[in-house]
């Protein structure tokens, strides 16, 4: 089975058989090139503030964008239910890690994150530009086999928890502020290497991790208030084979709505 994050050589020696989606805006696809042979899926369309409207004021998908608004913009790119996807941006990941939870949720079981971005992969591998020919075709979402995602009550059970740790990925000062009962702050720029903008060795990541309480036979919890800094977290998770990660979408204004409680430094 191939991991969840595969390498610029891995992608090299597959191109032709996966579907490279490239998630930065078009004019930096079309203008300063991408990974030959990619489609185009620019962060914004697959945004939930982008489907506010279709998906209503009572929509209960959190911040993903509704299944009829992510068939719509899979289908514009060209993508079929059984492709094998590997997404990229030029962000260290963290927007292309976004397409691949999202991906997750609406069924689409076979989905990689590039290790690296656009700017790693190009230092040393061919580029292309313009704006390919793209035959739409019907994407359809499917029930995932099984989801991270969870609701404010599983959270509520979850604090309360000595099994689960808890992780924070929202900025110091927004942990300062306020945070479940019990959660560590853990930005997720801690597991990329500058230099090379993919992911530090697992061995590193594994320490950061042990650092902040969180150990391979741990169960995790994590949320956040933007969507790209979980998922980022998420994937990196999986890729250390980590299989129990409650991913919660709600926001701590939600939270707290409920009668949920927090904790300030």
């Amino acid at each position: 089975m191939t991991d969840i994050v595969v390498s610029a050589a891995w992608l090299v020696d597959h191109l032709g058989e996966v579907t490279v989606v490239d998630v930065r805006d078009a004019w930096e696809f079309d203008g300063i090139g991408h990974v030959p042979g990619a489609v185009n899926v620019p962060f914004d369309t697959f945004r939930a503030e982008a489907h506010a409207t279709e998906r209503g004021a009572d929509a209960s998908e959190g911040m993903l964008p509704g299944a009829a608004a992510w068939e719509a913009v899979l289908s514009e790119a060209g993508i079929e239910p059984d492709d094998t996807l590997v997404a990229y941006d030029d962000t260290h990941g963290v927007f292309a890690a976004r397409f691949l939870v999202t991906a997750l949720a609406y069924g689409h079981a076979d989905v990689h994150l590039l290790d690296g971005d656009f700017s790693a992969w190009s230092r040393d591998h061919e580029v292309e530009r313009g704006t390919p020919e793209i035959a739409e075709t019907a994407y359809v979402a499917r029930e995932p086999e099984s989801t991270p995602f969870v609701d404010y009550e599983t959270v509520r059970e979850a604090v309360d928890s000595d099994a689960v740790a808890v992780l924070d990925t929202r900025e110091p000062h927004e942990w300062e502020a306020g945070h479940l009962p019990g959660a560590v702050q853990l930005d997720w720029r801690e597991f990329v290497d500058d230099e090379t903008r993919g992911l530090k060795p697992v061995g590193e990541i594994e320490a950061i991790l042990a650092d902040h309480g969180v150990t391979p036979d741990s169960r995790v919890l994590l949320y956040c208030n933007t969507a790209r800094r979980i998922s980022h977290t998420y994937v990196v998770l999986r890729h250390l084979g980590y299989e129990d990660v409650m991913f919660y979408e709600g926001s701590l204004t939600e939270w707290e709505a409920r009668g949920g409680p927090l904790e300030s430094a």
